[in-house]
Protein backbone atom coordinates (compact mmCIF):
# COMPACT_ATOMS: atom_id res chain seq x y z
CA UNK A 1 0.00 0.00 0.00
CA UNK A 2 2.85 2.43 0.96
CA UNK A 3 4.85 1.33 -2.07
CA UNK A 4 1.37 2.42 -4.16
CA UNK A 5 1.17 5.62 -2.28
CA UNK A 6 4.84 6.37 -3.38
CA UNK A 7 4.23 5.67 -6.60
CA UNK A 8 1.16 8.14 -7.05
CA UNK A 9 2.98 11.23 -5.02
CA UNK A 10 6.07 10.81 -7.45
CA UNK A 11 2.95 10.66 -10.47
CA UNK A 12 1.58 13.93 -8.98
CA UNK A 13 4.69 15.43 -9.13
CA UNK A 14 5.63 14.68 -12.24
CA UNK A 15 2.41 16.55 -13.30
CA UNK A 16 3.04 19.25 -11.52
CA UNK A 17 6.48 19.72 -12.68
CA UNK A 18 7.15 22.32 -15.30
CA UNK A 19 9.80 24.36 -16.93
CA UNK A 20 7.73 27.39 -17.16
CA UNK A 21 5.92 28.61 -13.73
CA UNK A 22 2.54 28.33 -13.46
CA UNK A 23 -0.04 31.48 -13.46
CA UNK A 24 -3.18 30.98 -11.34
CA UNK A 25 -5.70 33.44 -11.71
CA UNK A 26 -6.33 33.81 -8.27
CA UNK A 27 -10.55 33.68 -7.84
CA UNK A 28 -10.47 34.51 -11.64
CA UNK A 29 -9.07 38.04 -12.73
CA UNK A 30 -10.32 39.23 -10.06
CA UNK A 31 -8.01 42.71 -10.25
CA UNK A 32 -10.15 43.55 -13.46
CA UNK A 33 -13.83 42.42 -12.63
CA UNK A 34 -15.43 40.55 -9.52
CA UNK A 35 -13.92 37.94 -7.48
CA UNK A 36 -15.70 34.22 -8.16
CA UNK A 37 -17.94 35.26 -11.28
CA UNK A 38 -18.62 33.77 -14.51
CA UNK A 39 -16.71 36.64 -16.19
CA UNK A 40 -14.01 37.14 -14.19
CA UNK A 41 -12.96 33.49 -15.04
CA UNK A 42 -13.80 33.98 -18.50
CA UNK A 43 -11.26 36.92 -18.07
CA UNK A 44 -9.05 35.02 -16.86
CA UNK A 45 -8.89 32.42 -19.08
CA UNK A 46 -8.64 34.95 -22.03
CA UNK A 47 -5.88 36.39 -20.45
CA UNK A 48 -3.83 33.43 -20.28
CA UNK A 49 -4.16 32.02 -16.65
CA UNK A 50 -2.88 28.13 -16.61
CA UNK A 51 -5.22 27.41 -13.93
CA UNK A 52 -8.73 29.26 -12.86
CA UNK A 53 -8.66 28.87 -9.31
CA UNK A 54 -12.07 28.89 -7.23
CA UNK A 55 -12.67 28.89 -3.37
CA UNK A 56 -15.17 26.60 -2.46
CA UNK A 57 -17.86 26.86 0.38
CA UNK A 58 -20.83 25.06 0.33
CA UNK A 59 -24.54 25.67 0.43
CA UNK A 60 -27.18 24.82 2.51
CA UNK A 61 -28.02 21.44 0.53
CA UNK A 62 -24.33 20.78 0.02
CA UNK A 63 -23.55 22.40 -3.39
CA UNK A 64 -19.58 23.75 -3.71
CA UNK A 65 -19.99 27.55 -4.74
CA UNK A 66 -17.83 29.71 -5.38
CA UNK A 67 -16.82 32.24 -2.73
CA UNK A 68 -13.90 33.13 -0.38
CA UNK A 69 -15.69 33.89 2.79
CA UNK A 70 -17.73 31.73 5.23
CA UNK A 71 -20.32 35.20 4.66
CA UNK A 72 -21.50 37.07 2.21
CA UNK A 73 -21.86 39.87 3.35
CA UNK A 74 -18.74 41.56 1.75
CA UNK A 75 -19.59 40.27 -2.01
CA UNK A 76 -23.19 40.14 -2.09
CA UNK A 77 -26.49 41.89 -1.57
CA UNK A 78 -27.52 39.44 0.98
CA UNK A 79 -28.94 42.20 3.67
CA UNK A 80 -30.80 43.29 1.38
CA UNK A 81 -32.26 40.32 -0.12
CA UNK A 82 -32.31 38.21 2.65
CA UNK A 83 -33.51 40.74 5.85
CA UNK A 84 -33.35 38.68 9.32
CA UNK A 85 -32.17 35.83 8.19
CA UNK A 86 -28.44 36.49 10.14
CA UNK A 87 -26.98 34.68 12.64
CA UNK A 88 -26.61 36.14 15.91
CA UNK A 89 -23.12 37.43 15.41
CA UNK A 90 -24.98 39.63 12.72
CA UNK A 91 -23.47 37.76 9.46
CA UNK A 92 -25.20 35.85 6.95
CA UNK A 93 -23.05 32.56 5.88
CA UNK A 94 -23.37 30.61 3.07
CA UNK A 95 -23.69 27.35 4.66
CA UNK A 96 -27.58 28.64 6.04
CA UNK A 97 -28.87 29.24 2.58
CA UNK A 98 -29.88 27.01 -0.75
CA UNK A 99 -28.88 26.95 -3.48
CA UNK A 100 -31.86 28.55 -5.34
CA UNK A 101 -31.21 31.10 -2.37
CA UNK A 102 -27.74 31.94 -3.07
CA UNK A 103 -28.84 32.16 -7.22
CA UNK A 104 -30.95 35.01 -5.78
CA UNK A 105 -28.58 37.14 -4.93
CA UNK A 106 -26.18 40.00 -6.73
CA UNK A 107 -22.08 39.68 -6.75
CA UNK A 108 -20.20 42.24 -6.28
CA UNK A 109 -16.94 43.70 -5.93
CA UNK A 110 -15.82 42.83 -2.51
CA UNK A 111 -16.83 46.01 -0.07
CA UNK A 112 -16.06 46.52 3.97
CA UNK A 113 -19.88 45.12 4.81
CA UNK A 114 -19.48 47.92 7.91
CA UNK A 115 -18.96 50.87 5.74
CA UNK A 116 -19.43 49.72 2.59
CA UNK A 117 -16.50 51.21 1.04
CA UNK A 118 -14.97 49.19 -1.87
CA UNK A 119 -12.10 46.78 -0.23
CA UNK A 120 -9.72 48.23 -3.43
CA UNK A 121 -10.90 51.22 -4.73
CA UNK A 122 -9.15 51.05 -8.01
CA UNK A 123 -11.11 47.81 -9.29
CA UNK A 124 -14.82 47.51 -10.69
CA UNK A 125 -17.39 49.57 -9.00
CA UNK A 126 -19.37 47.70 -6.84
CA UNK A 127 -22.32 49.10 -7.72
CA UNK A 128 -22.56 48.26 -11.48
CA UNK A 129 -23.05 44.53 -12.72
CA UNK A 130 -25.21 42.07 -12.19
CA UNK A 131 -23.38 38.87 -11.76
CA UNK A 132 -24.47 36.06 -9.94
CA UNK A 133 -23.18 32.88 -8.01
CA UNK A 134 -21.09 30.20 -9.58
CA UNK A 135 -21.10 26.43 -8.61
CA UNK A 136 -17.99 24.09 -9.04
CA UNK A 137 -20.12 22.22 -11.70
CA UNK A 138 -20.18 25.90 -13.93
CA UNK A 139 -16.90 27.13 -13.56
CA UNK A 140 -15.45 23.51 -14.97
CA UNK A 141 -18.00 23.18 -17.87
CA UNK A 142 -16.83 27.23 -18.96
CA UNK A 143 -12.75 25.78 -18.47
CA UNK A 144 -13.92 22.57 -20.50
CA UNK A 145 -16.29 24.30 -23.11
CA UNK A 146 -13.42 26.65 -23.56
CA UNK A 147 -10.71 24.44 -23.78
CA UNK A 148 -12.61 22.42 -26.71
CA UNK A 149 -13.01 25.75 -28.64
CA UNK A 150 -9.59 27.37 -28.16
CA UNK A 151 -7.39 23.90 -28.12
CA UNK A 152 -5.51 25.02 -24.78
CA UNK A 153 -5.81 22.59 -21.76
CA UNK A 154 -6.21 25.14 -18.94
CA UNK A 155 -6.75 23.48 -15.62
CA UNK A 156 -8.70 24.57 -12.25
CA UNK A 157 -7.05 25.07 -8.65
CA UNK A 158 -10.03 24.65 -5.87
CA UNK A 159 -9.28 25.44 -2.63
CA UNK A 160 -11.54 23.34 0.10
CA UNK A 161 -12.28 26.18 2.28
CA UNK A 162 -13.21 25.71 6.42
CA UNK A 163 -13.62 21.65 6.25
CA UNK A 164 -13.69 21.64 10.13
CA UNK A 165 -16.45 24.65 10.10
CA UNK A 166 -18.54 22.40 7.40
CA UNK A 167 -18.18 18.85 9.46
CA UNK A 168 -19.31 20.70 12.17
CA UNK A 169 -22.59 21.80 9.74
CA UNK A 170 -23.00 18.34 8.91
CA UNK A 171 -21.05 18.21 5.68
CA UNK A 172 -18.46 16.29 4.85
CA UNK A 173 -16.57 18.28 2.09
CA UNK A 174 -13.86 16.18 0.69
CA UNK A 175 -16.70 13.67 0.01
CA UNK A 176 -18.60 15.98 -1.70
CA UNK A 177 -16.36 17.91 -3.73
CA UNK A 178 -14.44 14.37 -4.91
CA UNK A 179 -17.25 12.76 -7.09
CA UNK A 180 -17.96 16.10 -9.01
CA UNK A 181 -14.63 16.24 -10.30
CA UNK A 182 -14.37 12.59 -10.91
CA UNK A 183 -17.62 12.70 -13.01
CA UNK A 184 -16.25 15.64 -14.92
CA UNK A 185 -12.98 13.53 -15.72
CA UNK A 186 -10.48 14.66 -13.30
CA UNK A 187 -9.20 11.24 -12.32
CA UNK A 188 -5.15 10.46 -11.86
CA UNK A 189 -1.93 12.32 -11.69
CA UNK A 190 -1.79 13.86 -15.41
CA UNK A 191 -5.38 15.79 -14.73
CA UNK A 192 -5.57 19.63 -14.43
CA UNK A 193 -6.80 20.05 -11.52
CA UNK A 194 -5.09 20.53 -8.33
CA UNK A 195 -6.84 20.51 -4.94
CA UNK A 196 -5.54 22.93 -1.89
CA UNK A 197 -6.21 23.72 1.21
CA UNK A 198 -4.78 25.87 4.61
CA UNK A 199 -6.21 22.71 6.88
CA UNK A 200 -3.87 19.28 6.07
CA UNK A 201 -6.63 17.14 7.68
CA UNK A 202 -8.73 17.15 3.96
CA UNK A 203 -5.83 16.81 2.07
CA UNK A 204 -4.60 14.00 4.16
CA UNK A 205 -8.02 12.27 3.82
CA UNK A 206 -8.15 13.07 0.53
CA UNK A 207 -4.70 11.09 -0.70
CA UNK A 208 -4.82 8.59 2.39
CA UNK A 209 -8.72 7.66 2.81
CA UNK A 210 -10.02 8.35 -0.59
CA UNK A 211 -6.93 7.29 -2.50
CA UNK A 212 -6.85 10.43 -4.65
CA UNK A 213 -4.12 10.40 -7.22
CA UNK A 214 -4.63 14.57 -7.72
CA UNK A 215 -2.39 16.61 -7.10
CA UNK A 216 -2.64 18.29 -3.31
CA UNK A 217 -1.00 21.49 -2.36
CA UNK A 218 -0.97 22.50 1.54
CA UNK A 219 -1.50 26.21 2.06
CA UNK A 220 0.15 27.86 4.81
CA UNK A 221 -1.09 31.04 6.68
CA UNK A 222 0.36 32.59 9.86
CA UNK A 223 -0.54 31.64 13.18
CA UNK A 224 -2.12 35.41 14.04
CA UNK A 225 -4.66 35.35 10.90
CA UNK A 226 -7.45 33.36 13.25
CA UNK A 227 -8.14 31.04 10.93
CA UNK A 228 -8.82 26.96 11.52
CA UNK A 229 -6.76 25.38 14.31
CA UNK A 230 -3.35 25.24 12.59
CA UNK A 231 0.11 25.38 13.70
CA UNK A 232 1.67 27.47 10.77
CA UNK A 233 4.46 28.20 12.20
CA UNK A 234 5.58 24.30 12.83
CA UNK A 235 4.56 23.77 9.63
CA UNK A 236 7.61 25.82 7.91
CA UNK A 237 10.39 24.43 9.72
CA UNK A 238 12.14 21.51 7.86
CA UNK A 239 10.41 19.12 10.19
CA UNK A 240 6.94 20.21 9.30
CA UNK A 241 8.05 20.80 5.45
CA UNK A 242 8.86 17.04 5.53
CA UNK A 243 5.94 15.94 7.15
CA UNK A 244 3.82 18.03 4.34
CA UNK A 245 5.80 16.03 1.72
CA UNK A 246 4.16 12.98 2.89
CA UNK A 247 0.46 14.05 1.95
CA UNK A 248 0.81 16.86 -0.44
CA UNK A 249 2.32 18.05 -3.43
CA UNK A 250 3.28 21.54 -2.91
CA UNK A 251 2.80 24.14 -0.90
CA UNK A 252 1.30 27.87 -1.07
CA UNK A 253 3.01 30.44 1.34
CA UNK A 254 2.32 34.01 1.24
CA UNK A 255 4.83 35.96 -0.31
CA UNK A 256 6.04 37.30 2.68
CA UNK A 257 7.55 34.15 3.60
CA UNK A 258 9.24 34.26 0.72
CA UNK A 259 10.39 37.79 0.14
CA UNK A 260 11.11 39.08 3.74
CA UNK A 261 12.05 42.59 3.42
CA UNK A 262 14.98 44.53 1.94
CA UNK A 263 18.73 45.07 3.62
CA UNK A 264 19.74 48.47 4.36
CA UNK A 265 21.41 48.75 0.90
CA UNK A 266 18.30 47.75 -0.86
CA UNK A 267 18.42 44.27 -1.81
CA UNK A 268 15.95 41.67 -1.20
CA UNK A 269 16.33 39.60 1.38
CA UNK A 270 14.90 36.35 1.06
CA UNK A 271 13.76 33.20 2.37
CA UNK A 272 15.07 29.41 2.17
CA UNK A 273 11.67 28.23 1.95
CA UNK A 274 11.42 27.64 -1.71
CA UNK A 275 14.91 25.71 -1.81
CA UNK A 276 13.99 23.80 1.17
CA UNK A 277 10.70 22.70 0.23
CA UNK A 278 11.38 21.98 -3.87
CA UNK A 279 14.63 19.87 -2.26
CA UNK A 280 11.99 17.68 -0.85
CA UNK A 281 10.07 17.38 -3.98
CA UNK A 282 7.59 20.24 -3.19
CA UNK A 283 6.30 22.93 -5.88
CA UNK A 284 5.96 26.40 -4.48
CA UNK A 285 2.90 28.07 -5.04
CA UNK A 286 3.01 31.49 -3.26
CA UNK A 287 -0.24 33.95 -2.90
CA UNK A 288 -1.16 36.65 -3.74
CA UNK A 289 0.21 38.72 -6.57
CA UNK A 290 -1.90 42.02 -6.73
CA UNK A 291 -0.89 44.90 -9.10
CA UNK A 292 -2.77 47.47 -7.04
CA UNK A 293 -1.59 46.34 -3.27
CA UNK A 294 1.88 46.96 -3.53
CA UNK A 295 4.37 48.54 -0.90
CA UNK A 296 5.36 51.91 -2.03
CA UNK A 297 8.34 51.79 -4.58
CA UNK A 298 7.69 48.23 -5.47
CA UNK A 299 7.72 47.44 -9.62
CA UNK A 300 4.93 44.79 -9.90
CA UNK A 301 6.97 43.36 -13.04
CA UNK A 302 10.14 43.52 -10.96
CA UNK A 303 8.75 41.50 -8.25
CA UNK A 304 7.20 38.78 -10.55
CA UNK A 305 10.87 38.89 -12.54
CA UNK A 306 12.11 38.22 -8.84
CA UNK A 307 9.81 35.44 -7.79
CA UNK A 308 9.98 33.49 -11.72
CA UNK A 309 13.75 34.32 -11.98
CA UNK A 310 16.28 34.60 -8.94
CA UNK A 311 13.83 32.50 -6.39
CA UNK A 312 12.48 30.06 -8.80
CA UNK A 313 8.75 29.28 -7.88
CA UNK A 314 6.61 27.29 -9.35
CA UNK A 315 3.80 29.21 -10.14
CA UNK A 316 2.50 32.03 -8.56
CA UNK A 317 -1.38 32.95 -7.71
CA UNK A 318 -2.30 36.78 -8.79
CA UNK A 319 -5.45 38.83 -9.22
CA UNK A 320 -3.68 40.27 -12.79
CA UNK A 321 -3.00 37.35 -15.10
CA UNK A 322 -2.43 38.83 -17.94
CA UNK A 323 0.16 41.08 -16.45
CA UNK A 324 2.12 37.49 -15.09
CA UNK A 325 1.31 36.09 -18.42
CA UNK A 326 3.20 39.18 -20.26
CA UNK A 327 5.97 39.34 -17.74
CA UNK A 328 6.59 35.47 -18.01
CA UNK A 329 6.46 34.96 -21.58
CA UNK A 330 8.93 38.05 -21.90
CA UNK A 331 11.31 36.48 -19.72
CA UNK A 332 11.06 33.16 -21.99
CA UNK A 333 11.79 35.25 -24.93
CA UNK A 334 14.78 36.92 -23.38
CA UNK A 335 16.34 33.26 -22.36
CA UNK A 336 15.50 31.70 -25.55
CA UNK A 337 17.40 34.98 -27.99
CA UNK A 338 20.32 34.27 -25.80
Amino acid sequence: MAQRLMLGWLLCLAALATADPLVIAHRGASGYLPEHTLAAYAMAYAQGADYLEPDLVLSADGHPVALHDLELDAVSDVRVRFPGRARDDGKHYVVDFTLAELRQLRIHERIEPDTGDARYPVRFPPELGDFRVVTLEELIELTQGLNKVTGRDVGIYPELKFTAFHAAQGHDFPAIVLPVLERYGYVGSDARCIIQSFEPEPLIRLREEFGTKLPLVQLLGENDWGMNDVDYDAMYTPEGLAAIAEYADGIGPPVTRILTGRGDDGAPQISSLVRDAQALGLVVHPFTFRADVLPPGVDFDALLELFFGTIGVDGVFTDHPDQAVAVRDRMQAREAAR
